[in-house]
């Protein structure tokens, strides 16, 4: 009887002792989650995700209430000037000092790869909007990181087949020197090669460059078929009004434009725009949802969204639902839940979060108006075909990611 008895008292003291563990962590740390905003404010990229980017990132707490679990949500947002130091500086200062839960961010991926060492180092959980290597999903891949709005293999696959399939298998890449756009000529390059085309060569240029000329001349006089345009915001921009000026186009080569946003196709204007074919995971005037929370946003920021800015909404919103259904920003608690719940939302219908950290989605093949085919302000692009979110991204049977199991 005593034997019982000891063995009763036993087990009850494990169960009191697990439910006093469980109730620990679903806790939130500090009575607060805090919410780190890392984008590019000032300088070449600041239109993609940017100022936009942090206003997407505070609707998304407003709409969710302000509070989690009745528990404060507190942004934080800086300007990381397109320098890694600076980012990985910022992000250790939000960690280490200011507490903070999750970053999500808009920068280049040279900043985004070393913040994404550095999530995993302090278990905190890292969200990329904005940044494109697809090094993040394979051997950079972490438990704690999620890439959650396009990558340079979906840029590549969507873009780099259109033109391929339309006739130009000769190709000349004029590419931003540094980690996204090698990733981006890199995977180009693959589909170019899959489809029995051709690259007759390639030439790096400085990002935030002014003057494009010599490295578009030297592609002119290639003869490719096509020039692929390896870089973003206003470094594309450049390259395609100077390609204008040296009457490319109207000579018969064509421009493949490998990342572009709305906002680029505003800032170019229709005339040089017109007919440009890129990927994106995101248009604002694609059906009635999308609409609806866009025309939110214009409300605030003045602007359509991108798709970087849409996807900030859409991962700030998830993270915030994993947090309230397991009842802690544990950042394992919370990868699990966001891994396990799927998306449906005005940025995705299906979506999920798959091992390596990709979420993969729906992307879309888009074409920049004629400026006779538009209608008003922000009316600018047509989506022609959507690229399902199993052929969008790698496949998992590519991943060099060491949390895939093969």
């Amino acid at each position: 009887m005593k034997q019982v008895t000891r063995i009763a008292r036993t087990a009850l003291a494990t169960a009191a002792a697990a439910l006093a563990a469980g109730n620990a962590a679903a806790q939130i740390t500090d009575d607060v989650v805090k919410i780190g905003v890392i984008v590019d404010k000032t300088g070449v990229y600041s239109a993609n995700g940017g100022p936009g980017g942090v206003r997407a990132v505070e609707m998304a707490v407003k709409d969710f209430g302000g509070m989690v679990n009745g528990k404060k949500i507190e942004i934080v947002s800086a300007d990381y000037q397109n320098k890694v130091d600076i980012a990985l500086s910022k992000a250790r200062e939000w960690f280490d000092v200011d507490k903070v839960d999750m970053i999500i961010e808009s920068t280049d991926s040279a900043a985004s790869i070393a913040m994404q060492k550095l999530a995993a180092e302090k278990k905190r959980v890292m969200i990329f909007a904005g940044s494109a290597t697809t090094a993040l999903t394979n051997k950079e891949c972490s438990p704690y990181g999620v890439h959650y709005v396009y990558d340079t293999y979906a840029l590549a696959t969507g873009t780099g087949r259109a033109v391929m399939q339309d006739g130009g298998d000769s190709w000349y890449f004029i590419t931003a020197d540094y980690a996204f756009g090698s990733s981006l000529e890199r995977d180009t390059t693959r589909v170019i090669q899959d489809m029995k085309g051709k690259v007759l060569g390639t030439i790096k240029h400085p990002l935030s460059a002014s003057d494009f000329s010599s490295f578009l001349l030297q592609a002119q006089a290639s003869k490719a078929k096509v020039i692929g345009l390896a870089n973003a915001g206003k470094d594309t921009q450049n390259s395609v009004r100077q390609a204008a000026e040296f009457g490319i186009v109207s000579g018969g080569q064509k421009l493949a434009t490998l990342l572009v946003f709305d906002t680029d196709i505003k800032g170019l204007g229709l005339k040089n725009a017109q007919g440009l074919l890129f990927t994106t995971g995101f248009y604002w005037d694609y059906n009635d949802e999308t609409r609806k929370w866009s025309r939110r946003f214009y409300d605030v920021h003045k602007a359509m969204p991108t798709m970087i800015q849409a996807g900030m909404y859409s991962a700030t919103m998830h993270y915030l639902k994993s947090i309230q259904a397991t009842g802690t920003d544990n950042a394992d608690a919370v990868m699990k839940k966001m891994k396990e719940s799927e998306i449906n939302d005005f940025f995705a219908k299906g979506g999920r979060i798959r091992e390596d950290g990709r979420m993969i989605h729906d992307m879309y093949l888009a074409e920049a108006k004629k400026p006779s085919e538009s209608k008003e302000e922000w009316d600018i692009m047509k989506i022609k075909s959507v690229i399902p979110r199993d052929q969008a991204f790698q496949p998992l049977s590519e991943s060099t990611c060491p949390l895939v199991k093969k």
